[in-house]
């Protein structure tokens, strides 16, 4: 699974040193993966303490960036907890799923999507 944390990476100056940025991913980093692509989708979501995501799929390069909560994410067969600052990288066509550790205190994420050449247009909300 491909999770990327703040905590893992330093800050480098950037805008004639006017502001630190976390790259968690580096410029052009999928440029090969992306050729071709879009940007699909910018969005928040929340997902409430004892609920979980319905595990999905898109032909799309999907990324979850946690900014509040704790959380396991399932990607395919592989699970791990994440926690806020983490940029989790979810592949086209990969099952995913997640879901709050507490029973009392839900989650926040963003969640960006790139569009392959050949995605089809998507349902979100059937999806």
């Amino acid at each position: 699974m491909n999770v990327r944390s703040v905590e893992e990476v330093a800050p480098l100056p950037m805008h004639q040193g006017t502001v630190p940025v976390w790259w968690l991913v580096e410029p052009r980093a999928l440029k090969e993966a992306t050729a071709g692509g879009y940007l699909e989708l910018v969005g928040e979501f929340g997902v409430e303490a004892g609920g979980e995501l319905h595990p999905h799929s898109h032909h799309t390069h999907e990324f979850y960036y946690l900014i509040s909560g704790r959380a396991v994410m399932t990607i395919g067969d592989e699970s791990r907890e994440v926690v806020p600052g983490d940029l989790i990288h979810i592949p086209p066509d990969a099952v995913h799923t997640i879901r709050p550790i507490s029973g009392n205190a839900g989650i926040r994420a963003l969640v960006f999507a790139v569009g392959l050449p050949d995605t089809p247009e998507m349902d979100y909300e059937a999806n």
